[in-house]
């Protein structure tokens, strides 16, 4: 598929900072992406089983690309302590194209 190699940024909260750096530390050692970004924790307000919810979480911005997407889906949800992980993958439709090439590169895409 032509657009395999297009870069994604995947998002996912995790319910604290060990947990998000435990996940960001695999994902980036698997070669699933080159970079994760750990955000500072926000609160999210979610409708969850029927109930108005509220919770401290810590947001990271996975930069990745489709090749390597279904992996990454695959290792978040093994890694996840929620039983429904929010995983939202945004193509990424402009960018530095130096730094697109080193997403790239770092998950093993190499272009040519």
């Amino acid at each position: 598929m032509k657009d395999m190699d297009s870069v994604l940024m995947v998002i996912t909260n995790m319910p604290d900072a060990e947990s998000a750096a435990a996940l960001a530390q695999q994902i980036v050692a698997a070669r699933l992406a080159a970079c994760v970004n750990q955000l500072a924790p926000c609160t999210s307000v979610y409708r969850w089983q029927e109930k108005v919810e509220t919770a401290t979480e810590i947001p990271l911005l996975i930069k990745t690309t489709r090749t390597s997407y279904a992996s990454l889906e695959a290792l978040i949800l093994a890694e996840h302590p929620y039983d429904v992980p929010e995983i939202i993958a945004v193509t990424v439709s402009r960018g530095l194209p130096a730094y697109l090439d080193w997403v790239r590169s770092e998950t093993g895409i190499v272009k040519e």
